[in-house]
């Protein structure tokens, strides 16, 4: 059995393992990162609105050190649409059960977008459906001019006695020429 000899291995900066029992040793290298851009410059009211809200803060906090009342506490306003759904909430009695139909319809929505989108990745379904579309829109269009147009003869000839006896009057005029008069 032959002996071996371990030698220990290292990386130099080409990634070539060198014997380091033969090689001469280098000084070690120094790698640096470019530097980074310096950050814009802020507008000069930024600047001003931050130096004195940190200003307030700090003489609100040396009066309360001092035990004096602050000059004016700064306090957020709600909107008046988040004081309104607050309130809205606080009516609700069981809001473990609107909150359970609140997750269900976000879950049912999101699953039927998915559904939808699924359907529409078919090959064959988008351009059923755009005859579908089409042929719905095309009959609920016939049937909103047919509609239309016997709403305005109701109007103009049904409504009123006038109008009625004069078109049962041009009726039975028109019959008499067609079958003849008798």
């Amino acid at each position: 059995m032959a002996a071996t000899s371990s030698t220990p291995l290292s990386v130099s900066a080409s990634s070539a393992f060198i014997d380091s029992a033969k090689a001469p040793r280098q000084p070690s290298q120094c790698v640096s990162l470019p530097t980074l851009p310096s950050l814009p410059m802020q507008p000069q009211s930024r600047t001003w609105k931050a130096t004195a809200y940190c200003r307030k803060i700090a003489r609100n906090v040396a009066a309360m050190a001092t035990g004096e009342a602050p000059a004016e506490v700064a306090t957020p306003e709600l909107p008046e649409i988040t004081k309104a759904i607050q309130e809205a909430w606080e009516k609700v009695e069981d809001k473990y059960a609107v909150t359970s139909l609140g997750v269900a319809g976000i879950i049912a929505l999101w699953g039927s977008t998915g559904l939808i989108s699924a359907i529409d990745r078919l090959p064959l379904v988008p351009g059923v459906f755009e005859l579908v579309g089409i042929g719905y829109t095309g009959v609920s269009f016939s049937n909103f001019v047919m509609e239309t147009a016997f709403k305005w003869f109701a109007y103009k000839n049904l409504v009123f006695k006038p109008e009625r006896e004069a078109l049962l009057k041009k009726i039975k005029d028109t019959y008499g020429e067609i079958l003849g008069s008798s």
